[in-house]
């Protein structure tokens, strides 16, 4: 009797090791497994949607968040900046954004969901080079009045306004990109992502 209790102790333990095994082999090989469900960085470079918090932006201020490879101006404009975007449609070679350059929901003169929150792709149409954010007015060496604020790409001299639009009699050709994007509540702008879709 003694040796049997001896055999039923021994198969316990044996028993309950190699459970704790057979777990730790299991989880072992579940981690990796479902690690690999999330998207890696190839694949969000490749164009998973990219969050922002927009909410500490203050009117008049630009931030550039990066999407697959891409800066992305996003500006949240004064309503002073907003009231001088029709000035300058004489001066625009699209002013009515009628080239394909945004999501079908974007439309108007801001080119964007929320008036004053502008979202652009910051890669000029022209050959790709990053324009510069001058927001100031008047610059003289950007055609003084006529320069109410925008984005000058200094490779090859083409100017946009504070909508994306670009001025005519410059190498770029069409308006600045707009990127598919959506909001979550208030503060979370969420780029790749379609309003139509969110």
């Amino acid at each position: 009797m003694s040796s049997e209790g001896v055999n039923t102790g021994r198969r316990k333990f044996l028993t309950a090791a190699t459970s704790a095994v057979g777990v730790a082999g299991v989880v072992g090989v579940a981690v990796p497994f479902l690690g690999s469900w999330n998207p890696s960085a190839k694949a969000k470079a490749a164009g998973a949607p990219v969050k922002a918090d927009i909410g500490k932006l203050e009117p008049g201020q630009m931030v550039v968040v990066e999407w697959r490879g891409k800066p992305v101006y996003v500006m949240h404009r004064t309503p002073s900046q907003l009231e001088d975007l029709p000035k300058l449609d004489g001066t625009l070679k699209d002013p009515q954004s009628e080239i394909s350059e945004q999501p079908a929901y974007i439309s108007g003169v801001g080119r964007s969901l929320r008036p004053e929150i502008l979202v652009v792709v910051g890669l000029c149409t022209h050959l790709g080079c990053a324009p510069k954010f001058r927001p100031e007015v008047g610059a003289a060496d950007l055609g003084g009045d006529e320069w109410l604020g925008g984005f000058f790409c200094p490779c090859h001299g083409s100017k946009f306004d504070l909508a994306g639009r670009v001025y005519s009699g410059v190498p770029a050709s069409t308006n600045l990109a707009v990127p598919p994007y959506s909001f979550e509540g208030d503060n979370v702008l969420v780029i790749g992502v379609d309003a139509e879709a969110a």
